[in-house]
Protein backbone atom coordinates (compact mmCIF):
# COMPACT_ATOMS: atom_id res chain seq x y z
CA UNK A 1 0.00 0.00 0.00
CA UNK A 2 1.30 3.46 -0.95
CA UNK A 3 1.85 6.20 1.63
CA UNK A 4 -1.12 8.45 2.29
CA UNK A 5 -1.13 11.59 0.12
CA UNK A 6 -0.90 14.98 1.79
CA UNK A 7 -4.26 16.73 1.76
CA UNK A 8 -4.63 20.46 2.42
CA UNK A 9 -8.17 21.71 3.08
CA UNK A 10 -9.23 25.35 2.77
CA UNK A 11 -12.77 26.63 3.17
CA UNK A 12 -13.14 29.10 0.30
CA UNK A 13 -16.63 30.40 1.03
CA UNK A 14 -19.93 29.70 2.76
CA UNK A 15 -23.21 30.65 1.09
CA UNK A 16 -26.07 31.41 3.48
CA UNK A 17 -28.94 32.46 1.23
CA UNK A 18 -31.38 29.68 2.14
CA UNK A 19 -33.91 30.01 4.96
CA UNK A 20 -34.20 26.27 5.66
CA UNK A 21 -32.21 23.06 5.22
CA UNK A 22 -30.42 22.73 1.85
CA UNK A 23 -31.20 19.29 0.46
CA UNK A 24 -29.78 19.22 -3.04
CA UNK A 25 -27.14 20.63 -5.39
CA UNK A 26 -26.90 20.43 -9.18
CA UNK A 27 -24.22 21.43 -11.68
CA UNK A 28 -24.96 24.35 -14.02
CA UNK A 29 -24.15 25.34 -17.60
CA UNK A 30 -20.40 25.48 -16.88
CA UNK A 31 -18.25 24.30 -13.95
CA UNK A 32 -18.39 27.71 -12.25
CA UNK A 33 -22.18 27.58 -11.84
CA UNK A 34 -24.36 25.39 -9.65
CA UNK A 35 -27.92 25.30 -8.35
CA UNK A 36 -29.22 24.61 -4.85
CA UNK A 37 -32.64 23.96 -3.34
CA UNK A 38 -34.15 22.82 -0.06
CA UNK A 39 -36.80 23.15 2.57
CA UNK A 40 -37.60 26.80 1.81
CA UNK A 41 -38.73 26.03 -1.74
CA UNK A 42 -36.13 28.36 -3.26
CA UNK A 43 -34.02 27.38 -6.28
CA UNK A 44 -30.85 29.49 -6.41
CA UNK A 45 -28.12 29.72 -9.06
CA UNK A 46 -24.63 30.41 -7.66
CA UNK A 47 -21.42 31.56 -9.35
CA UNK A 48 -18.07 30.27 -8.04
CA UNK A 49 -16.35 33.29 -9.60
CA UNK A 50 -18.56 35.70 -7.72
CA UNK A 51 -19.33 34.95 -4.08
CA UNK A 52 -21.99 37.64 -3.80
CA UNK A 53 -25.71 36.90 -3.67
CA UNK A 54 -27.00 34.12 -5.87
CA UNK A 55 -29.73 34.46 -8.47
CA UNK A 56 -33.20 33.25 -7.44
CA UNK A 57 -34.48 31.00 -10.23
CA UNK A 58 -37.77 29.87 -8.68
CA UNK A 59 -39.72 29.90 -5.43
CA UNK A 60 -42.28 27.16 -4.80
CA UNK A 61 -44.62 26.44 -1.93
CA UNK A 62 -43.11 23.17 -0.70
CA UNK A 63 -39.70 21.58 -0.18
CA UNK A 64 -37.38 20.40 -2.97
CA UNK A 65 -35.19 17.30 -2.73
CA UNK A 66 -34.15 17.01 -6.38
CA UNK A 67 -32.97 19.08 -9.34
CA UNK A 68 -31.76 18.02 -12.78
CA UNK A 69 -30.13 20.44 -15.24
CA UNK A 70 -30.10 19.64 -18.98
CA UNK A 71 -27.26 21.68 -20.53
CA UNK A 72 -28.18 20.89 -24.16
CA UNK A 73 -31.43 22.86 -23.84
CA UNK A 74 -30.57 25.04 -20.81
CA UNK A 75 -33.52 23.68 -18.84
CA UNK A 76 -33.67 22.89 -15.13
CA UNK A 77 -36.13 20.25 -13.90
CA UNK A 78 -37.34 21.00 -10.37
CA UNK A 79 -38.87 18.16 -8.36
CA UNK A 80 -41.36 19.95 -6.11
CA UNK A 81 -42.50 17.57 -3.39
CA UNK A 82 -46.22 16.70 -3.74
CA UNK A 83 -46.62 19.02 -6.77
CA UNK A 84 -44.65 17.22 -9.50
CA UNK A 85 -42.04 18.36 -12.02
CA UNK A 86 -41.49 21.93 -13.19
CA UNK A 87 -39.24 22.73 -16.16
CA UNK A 88 -37.56 26.15 -16.25
CA UNK A 89 -35.64 27.77 -19.12
CA UNK A 90 -32.78 29.41 -17.24
CA UNK A 91 -31.67 32.27 -19.51
CA UNK A 92 -35.18 33.09 -20.62
CA UNK A 93 -36.45 32.93 -17.03
CA UNK A 94 -39.60 31.21 -18.24
CA UNK A 95 -41.57 28.02 -17.63
CA UNK A 96 -40.96 25.19 -20.10
CA UNK A 97 -43.61 22.78 -18.85
CA UNK A 98 -44.86 20.90 -15.81
CA UNK A 99 -46.16 17.46 -14.91
CA UNK A 100 -48.14 16.35 -11.87
CA UNK A 101 -47.01 12.96 -10.53
CA UNK A 102 -49.44 12.62 -7.67
CA UNK A 103 -48.92 13.69 -4.07
CA UNK A 104 -45.44 12.18 -3.83
CA UNK A 105 -42.07 13.31 -2.51
CA UNK A 106 -39.56 13.34 -5.39
CA UNK A 107 -36.12 12.14 -4.28
CA UNK A 108 -34.10 12.05 -7.53
CA UNK A 109 -34.32 12.96 -11.22
CA UNK A 110 -32.03 11.93 -14.07
CA UNK A 111 -32.21 12.55 -17.83
CA UNK A 112 -30.87 10.00 -20.32
CA UNK A 113 -31.32 9.87 -24.10
CA UNK A 114 -34.57 11.82 -24.09
CA UNK A 115 -35.98 10.06 -21.03
CA UNK A 116 -36.67 11.64 -17.64
CA UNK A 117 -36.26 9.12 -14.82
CA UNK A 118 -37.90 10.00 -11.50
CA UNK A 119 -37.52 8.24 -8.14
CA UNK A 120 -40.34 8.95 -5.72
CA UNK A 121 -41.82 8.04 -2.36
CA UNK A 122 -43.78 4.79 -1.89
CA UNK A 123 -41.56 2.96 -4.39
CA UNK A 124 -42.95 4.78 -7.45
CA UNK A 125 -40.66 5.04 -10.49
CA UNK A 126 -41.52 7.13 -13.55
CA UNK A 127 -40.08 7.05 -17.07
CA UNK A 128 -41.16 10.17 -18.98
CA UNK A 129 -40.61 11.42 -22.52
CA UNK A 130 -38.66 14.67 -22.16
CA UNK A 131 -40.01 16.27 -25.33
CA UNK A 132 -43.71 15.61 -24.76
CA UNK A 133 -43.74 15.08 -20.96
CA UNK A 134 -45.86 11.98 -21.53
CA UNK A 135 -45.47 9.26 -18.91
CA UNK A 136 -44.12 6.19 -20.72
CA UNK A 137 -44.13 3.95 -17.65
CA UNK A 138 -45.22 4.32 -14.06
CA UNK A 139 -44.46 1.42 -11.77
CA UNK A 140 -44.14 0.56 -8.09
CA UNK A 141 -40.80 -1.24 -7.81
CA UNK A 142 -40.40 -1.23 -4.01
CA UNK A 143 -42.65 -1.05 -0.97
CA UNK A 144 -40.48 1.80 0.37
CA UNK A 145 -39.13 5.13 -0.93
CA UNK A 146 -36.84 5.26 -3.95
CA UNK A 147 -33.87 7.46 -3.08
CA UNK A 148 -31.32 7.74 -5.90
CA UNK A 149 -30.77 6.88 -9.56
CA UNK A 150 -27.48 6.17 -11.34
CA UNK A 151 -27.28 5.53 -15.09
CA UNK A 152 -24.81 2.81 -16.13
CA UNK A 153 -22.80 2.34 -19.30
CA UNK A 154 -24.93 -0.55 -20.62
CA UNK A 155 -28.12 1.55 -20.94
CA UNK A 156 -29.52 0.39 -17.63
CA UNK A 157 -30.04 2.39 -14.48
CA UNK A 158 -29.74 1.43 -10.82
CA UNK A 159 -32.32 2.76 -8.38
CA UNK A 160 -31.50 2.78 -4.67
CA UNK A 161 -34.38 2.11 -2.27
CA UNK A 162 -35.14 2.58 1.42
CA UNK A 163 -35.50 -1.18 1.87
CA UNK A 164 -31.76 -1.53 1.13
CA UNK A 165 -32.20 -2.77 -2.42
CA UNK A 166 -30.50 -1.83 -5.66
CA UNK A 167 -33.02 -2.25 -8.47
CA UNK A 168 -31.68 -2.38 -12.02
CA UNK A 169 -33.96 -1.32 -14.89
CA UNK A 170 -33.32 -1.72 -18.63
CA UNK A 171 -33.88 1.64 -20.33
CA UNK A 172 -34.99 0.08 -23.62
CA UNK A 173 -37.58 -2.42 -22.37
CA UNK A 174 -38.25 -0.50 -19.10
CA UNK A 175 -38.25 -3.85 -17.28
CA UNK A 176 -36.46 -4.76 -14.04
CA UNK A 177 -33.45 -6.93 -14.91
CA UNK A 178 -31.85 -7.37 -11.48
CA UNK A 179 -32.50 -6.76 -7.77
CA UNK A 180 -29.82 -6.90 -5.06
CA UNK A 181 -30.19 -6.52 -1.31
CA UNK A 182 -27.21 -4.20 -0.84
CA UNK A 183 -27.55 -2.75 2.67
CA UNK A 184 -29.44 -3.35 5.91
CA UNK A 185 -31.60 -0.26 5.31
CA UNK A 186 -31.96 2.88 3.16
CA UNK A 187 -29.43 3.46 0.38
CA UNK A 188 -29.02 7.22 0.03
CA UNK A 189 -25.75 7.58 -1.90
CA UNK A 190 -24.76 6.28 -5.35
CA UNK A 191 -21.72 7.10 -7.51
CA UNK A 192 -20.57 5.33 -10.67
CA UNK A 193 -16.98 4.89 -11.87
CA UNK A 194 -17.80 4.42 -15.56
CA UNK A 195 -14.33 3.34 -16.73
CA UNK A 196 -14.14 0.46 -14.26
CA UNK A 197 -17.91 -0.13 -14.10
CA UNK A 198 -17.89 0.03 -10.32
CA UNK A 199 -20.79 1.43 -8.32
CA UNK A 200 -20.29 2.97 -4.88
CA UNK A 201 -23.20 2.86 -2.43
CA UNK A 202 -23.72 4.57 0.92
CA UNK A 203 -26.48 3.82 3.38
CA UNK A 204 -28.26 4.67 6.59
CA UNK A 205 -26.20 1.78 8.04
CA UNK A 206 -23.11 4.07 7.65
CA UNK A 207 -21.38 1.58 5.38
CA UNK A 208 -19.68 2.37 2.08
CA UNK A 209 -19.68 -0.45 -0.48
CA UNK A 210 -17.97 -1.08 -3.81
CA UNK A 211 -19.92 -3.12 -6.39
CA UNK A 212 -18.77 -4.60 -9.70
CA UNK A 213 -21.76 -3.91 -11.97
CA UNK A 214 -20.48 -5.28 -15.28
CA UNK A 215 -22.85 -8.24 -14.99
CA UNK A 216 -25.29 -7.83 -12.15
CA UNK A 217 -24.04 -6.54 -8.79
CA UNK A 218 -21.07 -8.27 -7.17
CA UNK A 219 -19.79 -6.95 -3.84
CA UNK A 220 -16.09 -6.01 -3.90
CA UNK A 221 -15.61 -4.19 -0.59
CA UNK A 222 -17.61 -3.08 2.45
CA UNK A 223 -16.23 -0.30 4.67
CA UNK A 224 -17.50 1.05 7.97
CA UNK A 225 -17.18 4.64 6.75
CA UNK A 226 -19.12 7.01 9.05
CA UNK A 227 -20.73 7.22 12.46
CA UNK A 228 -24.22 7.78 10.99
CA UNK A 229 -26.00 7.60 7.64
CA UNK A 230 -24.11 8.32 4.41
CA UNK A 231 -26.27 10.79 2.48
CA UNK A 232 -24.24 11.25 -0.70
CA UNK A 233 -21.13 10.22 -2.66
CA UNK A 234 -19.42 12.16 -5.44
CA UNK A 235 -16.26 11.59 -7.47
CA UNK A 236 -13.40 14.02 -8.05
CA UNK A 237 -13.30 14.92 -11.79
CA UNK A 238 -10.29 12.59 -12.21
CA UNK A 239 -12.21 9.72 -10.53
CA UNK A 240 -9.06 9.01 -8.47
CA UNK A 241 -10.77 10.32 -5.34
CA UNK A 242 -14.30 10.65 -4.04
CA UNK A 243 -16.08 12.26 -1.11
CA UNK A 244 -18.87 11.09 1.17
CA UNK A 245 -21.36 13.27 3.05
CA UNK A 246 -22.94 12.10 6.28
CA UNK A 247 -25.56 12.72 8.90
CA UNK A 248 -22.61 12.71 11.36
CA UNK A 249 -21.86 16.32 10.14
CA UNK A 250 -18.66 15.36 8.30
CA UNK A 251 -17.42 15.16 4.74
CA UNK A 252 -14.78 12.48 4.15
CA UNK A 253 -12.31 12.28 1.27
CA UNK A 254 -11.22 8.85 -0.01
CA UNK A 255 -8.76 7.33 -2.44
CA UNK A 256 -10.72 5.26 -4.93
CA UNK A 257 -8.13 2.61 -5.91
CA UNK A 258 -6.73 2.11 -2.40
CA UNK A 259 -10.24 2.25 -0.86
CA UNK A 260 -8.99 4.26 2.09
CA UNK A 261 -9.85 7.44 3.94
CA UNK A 262 -7.41 10.31 3.45
CA UNK A 263 -9.15 13.32 5.07
CA UNK A 264 -12.06 14.25 7.33
CA UNK A 265 -13.66 17.69 7.02
CA UNK A 266 -15.43 18.65 10.23
CA UNK A 267 -16.45 21.63 12.36
CA UNK A 268 -13.56 21.50 14.82
CA UNK A 269 -10.72 21.47 12.30
CA UNK A 270 -12.14 23.09 9.18
CA UNK A 271 -15.22 25.14 10.16
CA UNK A 272 -17.37 22.42 8.67
CA UNK A 273 -21.12 21.98 8.92
CA UNK A 274 -23.10 22.11 12.15
CA UNK A 275 -25.62 19.42 11.22
CA UNK A 276 -26.24 16.69 8.62
CA UNK A 277 -24.40 17.09 5.30
CA UNK A 278 -26.89 16.25 2.57
CA UNK A 279 -25.33 16.55 -0.88
CA UNK A 280 -22.01 17.08 -2.67
CA UNK A 281 -20.69 18.27 -6.03
CA UNK A 282 -16.98 17.92 -6.86
CA UNK A 283 -16.61 20.49 -9.64
CA UNK A 284 -14.03 21.01 -12.38
CA UNK A 285 -13.81 24.69 -11.35
CA UNK A 286 -10.52 24.73 -9.42
CA UNK A 287 -11.52 21.21 -8.29
CA UNK A 288 -13.76 22.82 -5.66
CA UNK A 289 -15.88 20.45 -3.58
CA UNK A 290 -19.30 21.87 -2.65
CA UNK A 291 -21.38 20.59 0.26
CA UNK A 292 -24.80 21.53 1.62
CA UNK A 293 -26.41 20.88 4.96
CA UNK A 294 -29.42 20.98 7.25
CA UNK A 295 -27.63 23.98 8.84
CA UNK A 296 -28.90 26.05 5.84
CA UNK A 297 -25.40 26.67 4.50
CA UNK A 298 -23.46 25.69 1.38
CA UNK A 299 -19.68 25.36 1.78
CA UNK A 300 -17.04 25.57 -0.94
CA UNK A 301 -13.85 23.59 -0.25
CA UNK A 302 -10.45 23.86 -1.91
CA UNK A 303 -8.94 20.37 -1.53
CA UNK A 304 -5.31 20.12 -2.55
CA UNK A 305 -4.15 16.50 -2.78
CA UNK A 306 -0.39 16.00 -3.12
CA UNK A 307 0.82 12.46 -3.85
Amino acid sequence: MCALPKVNIKKVHSYTGHQDAVYTLESGSSPQYFFSAGGDGQVILWDLENFENGRLIAKVSSSIYSLCYIPEIDVLIVGQNYEGLHLIKIEEKSAAGSLQLGKLAIFDIKVHQGLVLVACASGEFFIIDLKTLNILKRSVISDQNLRRIEILRDNTCVIAASDGQLIRVDLKSFNIVDQTMAHDNSVFGLAYHSDQEVLLTGSRDARLKYWDVKDGEELIESINAHMYAINDIDFHPSEKYFATASMDKTVKVWEYEERRLIKVIDKARHQGHLTSVNRLIWTEHHDYLISCSDDRSISVWDIDIVK
